[in-house]
C-alpha cells in the first residue's frame, strides 16, 4: 500500500512563474515499441522535456542530478562540460559523460527508454576523486509540467513497502521517481521558494525535508544514498493513476539495465535493418544518416499512427508560459511531409503511408489543412499556409511512384486539396515564416509542384478535362512566379539589382491582387 506523506507542507505557494527549456536539443531518445509510450530530450548534458503518452505532450521542464561537497560549492550539471553519443548506430538512446572543470568528480550516464513501458531509465556511475569520496553528495532534481503545464501541479513524497520514492500528479496524469538505491531523504517544494535547489545554494545542505507541496509550480528534490553504491539506475515512470505509475517505475528498476539496453537496441536495430545502405559513400560510416533516419521515426506518435511532429522542442521555451503552449510538438503537414519524404528516400516506406492516410483524415471538408494541430486533430493556430495544403499531395505522388500506396487510394484528398489551392490562390495568407501575407516564390513553387502532381493523378484516372484544367491553372502559376515574386531593384548586395523576395505583400482578399 502506497501512503502519501503530508505532515510538511512546503511553504512559498504556489512558486514563481513556471517556464520550459530551450529548444536546441542535443539529442532525443525513444524506444521504438508501440508499449513504450515516452519519449526524452536532452540539452546542456541533462533531461529536458519528457514527453508522455503522446509525442505532442511534454510532462516535465527537466530532471537534473545536483552535486555538492557540503562546504564550498554547489554545482547543476549545466555547470559541467558534457561529451555525448548515440549508444548505437540506429537506437535513440545516449551516453552522456558530464565533468567538473577542476576533475574533482564525474557523472557517467546512459540514457533509454524501457523498451516495453513508459519509464526513463538513466543509468548512473559517479567517479569521484578519493579525497571527495565521503564528502559528495548527489541529488536528482525534477520539475513536473503535467499535462503540459507548470500550474497546477502537487508533488508528495511516498512510502511504498519502505522505500521512498517522489510522485506528483495533475489531472489524470502521474509520475514516479525512484532508484535501484534509497532515497536518503526527499522534499517536495515550490520553485524559487521552497525547492531542493534553493534550500542547496543557501549552505549546500538539503534543510527542508517537505512531504507535500500541492497546486503549484513545484520541484522534487531525492538525495542518493551513496553508501549503498555510486553505479545505479535512476527511473520516471508515468501513468494514468498512482498505482500505474509506481508500478511501471519498479518494474522498469527490478530488470537489469544491460537487459533492458539490449532489448532497447534490438528494436531499433529491426526497425532500420531494411534502410538503403548508405554507409559507404558517407564520411562516417553512415552514422549521421543512421541517426537521421531513427530521429524521424521517433517523430511519429505510437497511439496515433502516421502522426508526425515538427520537432520534440519548444522555440524559445525559456520564456515560454502555461498561456504559450504551443511550439514544434505540434502537427505542421510540411515538416511532416518533409519528414515523410526523407524516409521514403532511404527506403523506409511504411511510416510514409501512415503518414498520408492520417493527412487524409485531418483534411478540412474545404480540402485545406490547419496551419498546425495537436495530433487528435484539434488545431492549435488556424492560420491559412498553401504550401501546407500542396505538400500532403506531392507526398501522395511520391509515394504511388515507390508503388507505395498498397490499398490506400489518395484521390478523393489531392482533388479536394487542389480546388483548395485554385480556389484561395496564388496569393496566399501567410508565407511558410508565419508572418506575411502575399505573392511568396516558396509557396508558388510548392503550389506548382503539387497541382502537377494533382494533374498526374486525374489523368491516370481517365479525366482528361480535370487534368487539362489543373495542369493549365499550374502553367499559369509558374508564367508569373518572376512577375510577382521579383525585384529589378534590390539593394540587398551591390550591383546584383534583380533577384527574388522572400514576399510580395499583397491584400490575399482582393480579387485582382496586383496582378
Amino acid at each position: 500500500m502506497t501512503v502519501l506523506r503530508s505532515a510538511r507542507l512546503a511553504f512559498g505557494h504556489p512558486g514563481i512563474e513556471p517556464r520550459w527549456t530551450r529548444s536546441a536539443k542535443e539529442a532525443i531518445g525513444t524506444a521504438y515499441a508501440a508499449s513504450s509510450r515516452v519519449w526524452f530530450t536532452v540539452s546542456r548534458g541533462m533531461l529536458n522535456e519528457v514527453y508522455y503518452p503522446t509525442v505532442d505532450r511534454p510532462q516535465i521542464r527537466d530532471l537534473q542530478y545536483l552535486v555538492t561537497d557540503g562546504v564550498t560549492f554547489l554545482h547543476d550539471e549545466r555547470h559541467l562540460a558534457c561529451t555525448r553519443e548515440y549508444v548505437s548506430d540506429h537506437a535513440l538512446g545516449v551516453s552522456l559523460t558530464n565533468e567538473d572543470s577542476d576533475g574533482r568528480y564525474r557523472i557517467e550516464k546512459q540514457v533509454i527508454c524501457d523498451p516495453h513501458q513508459s519509464c526513463v531509465l538513466v543509468r548512473t556511475r559517479l567517479v569521484v576523486r578519493p579525497e571527495l569520496q565521503d564528502r559528495l553528495r548527489l541529488f536528482a532534481l525534477l520539475a513536473p509540467h503535467l499535462e503540459v503545464g507548470g500550474w497546477g501541479n502537487s508533488g508528495f513524497v511516498a512510502e511504498q513497502s519502505g522505500r521512498l520514492a517522489l510522485v506528483a500528479h495533475k489531472g489524470g496524469t502521474w509520475l514516479a521517481l525512484g532508484a535501484t538505491i534509497p532515497f536518503a531523504r526527499c522534499s517536495a517544494g515550490y520553485v524559487g521558494r521552497s525547492d531542493g535547489w534553493t534550500d542547496l545554494a543557501d549552505n549546500y545542505a538539503l534543510d527542508w525535508e517537505f512531504d507535500a507541496a500541492p497546486d503549484g509550480n513545484i520541484a522534487l528534490t531525492g538525495e542518493l544514498d551513496l553508501s549503498h553504491g555510486r553505479d545505479f539506475v535512476l527511473g520516471l515512470a508515468f501513468g494514468d493513476t498512482l498505482h500505474n505509475a509506481l508500478t511501471t517505475l519498479f518494474q522498469s528498476l527490478g530488470f537489469p539495465f544491460a537487459e533492458q539496453s539490449k532489448h532497447f537496441v534490438a528494436q531499433w536495430a529491426r526497425a532500420c535493418r531494411g534502410i538503403e545502405p548508405l554507409g559507404a559513400p558517407s564520411g562516417d560510416g553512415g552514422r549521421l544518416y543512421h541517426v537521421s533516419h531513427s530521429l524521424l521515426l521517433a517523430h511519429e506518435d505510437k497511439t496515433y499512427p502516421g502522426a508526425t511532429i515538427a520537432s520534440l522542442s519548444i522555440p524559445w521555451g525559456e520564456v515560454r508560459s502555461d498561456d504559450d503552449l504551443g511550439g514544434y510538438h505540434l502537427v505542421w503537414t510540411r515538416d511532416m511531409v518533409s519528414s515523410a519524404i526523407g524516409l521514403l528516400a532511404s527506403g523506409h516506406t511504411e511510416q510514409p503511408l501512415r503518414a498520408l492516410i492520417y493527412l487524409a483524415v485531418a483534411q478540412r471538408d474545404d480540402g485545406g489543412f490547419y496551419q498546425n494541430f495537436w495530433i487528435d486533430g484539434e488545431p492549435y493556430w488556424s492560420g491559412v499556409q498553401l504550401d501546407e495544403v500542396a505538400f500532403p499531395i506531392i507526398l501522395a505522388r511520391r509515394l504511388a511512384e515507390a508503388q507505395a500506396l498498397r490499398d490506400f487510394d489518395p484521390y478523393p484528398l489531392v482533388l479536394r486539396a487542389a480546388g483548395y489551392l485554385i480556389r484561395q490562390g496564388p496569393v496566399t495568407p501567410q508565407d511558410r515564416w508565419e508572418e506575411n501575407g502575399g505573392y511568396s516564390p516558396s509557396t508558388l513553387a510548392a503550389c506548382i509542384a503539387g497541382l502537377t502532381c494533382a494533374a498526374e493523378f486525374a489523368a491516370e484516372r481517365g479525366d482528361q478535362g480535370t487534368a487539362r484544367f489543373i495542369q493549365e491553372y499550374a502553367d499559369f502559376l509558374e508564367c508569373h512566379v518572376e512577375d510577382w515574386t521579383v525585384t529589378t531593384d534590390g539593394s540587398l548586395l551591390p550591383g546584383i539589382r534583380r533577384h527574388f523576395i522572400r514576399i510580395h505583400p499583397v491584400d490575399p482578399d482582393d480579387p485582382d491582387a496586383d496582378e
